[in-house]
């Protein structure tokens, strides 16, 4: 039983220090954003991936970091609109 309780809050505290690693109440779009920002960061930060997709787009280097940061602000569009429960 003592095992359980310190994976639990093991768990919660990864939960707590790192927002990726998600929660009960994370929602998909909450998910994904986390996931896409992840790898745009990971784009940016490695020299090699950043210089791939300049040369993929034929930009330079510098325009397509500047996309890249760009994206990171909402990488999958604007956040949905809150669904309203009825009550009855």
């Amino acid at each position: 039983m003592g095992d359980r309780y310190n994976i639990h809050s093991q768990l919660e505290h990864l939960q707590s220090k790192y927002i990726g690693t998600g929660h009960a109440d994370t929602t998909k779009y909450e998910w994904l954003t986390n996931q896409h920002r992840d790898s745009l960061a990971s784009y940016i930060g490695h020299y090699d991936m950043l210089s791939y997709f300049a040369i993929v787009e034929n930009e330079t280097k510098a325009r397509v970091k500047f996309n890249l940061m760009e994206k990171l602000l909402q990488p999958c569009g604007p956040p949905p609109m809150p669904e309203k429960h009825l009550e009855t």
